[in-house]
């Protein structure tokens, strides 16, 4: 008896949202919440860092994705600050929202705050931010639809956003120069 190998393919077509019309930042933010358990921890009952950076990854991607519509992926990831440390038993609440885009990137921010046990108030733990890139299904950049700040908060996100890109960008060329006479 003889066996036959067979391969399946299984291709997935997104169905992209190819309205580009602007529209605030408010109609693609995302929240999302768990309370952190003891594999989340450390021995000494402290969340793990990456925990927390997968959580702020999960938010901002569903966020960009939200913007684009259609995937996503994470490109670059841009001060990831940890103020307070997240303890067993907080509820870890991510808040994303798109600050800026461009052709086919985009910047995501995301709030990181913890309610401790017992407490009322939430505690600001943390904020990242993220570049994505939108993605078509052969994996080439395609466009993003563009946000149209309405607030003042939404215009200082806008402005910082460009000031991020264009330390980045002057980082990467900066070094691609340093590498060139080595």
């Amino acid at each position: 008896m003889s066996v036959v190998g067979v391969t399946l393919a299984l291709v997935a077509y997104t169905v992209y949202d190819e309205d580009l019309s602007p529209q605030s930042p408010e109609q693609s933010q995302v929240t999302l919440a768990r309370v952190m358990e003891v594999m989340d921890a450390n021995n000494l009952g402290n969340v793990h860092g990456g925990v927390i950076m997968r959580a702020v990854d999960t938010t901002a991607g569903t966020c960009a994705t939200r913007q684009c519509g259609g995937p996503a992926v994470t490109a670059f990831m841009d001060e990831m600050a940890f103020l307070e440390p997240v303890r067993i038993g907080d509820i870890l609440t991510t808040m994303a929202s798109v600050n800026w885009t461009g052709r086919t990137s985009l910047e995501v921010g995301v709030r990181v705050e913890a309610q401790r046990y017992g407490e009322v108030q939430p505690t600001h733990v943390g904020s990242a931010y993220l570049v994505f890139v939108a993605i078509a299904d052969d994996g080439t950049p395609r466009r993003v639809r563009p946000i149209a700040p309405e607030t003042d908060v939404d215009m200082r996100r806008f402005r910082e956003a460009e000031i991020r890109r264009e330390s980045r960008l002057a980082r990467r060329t900066a070094i691609r120069k340093f590498r060139a006479i080595r």
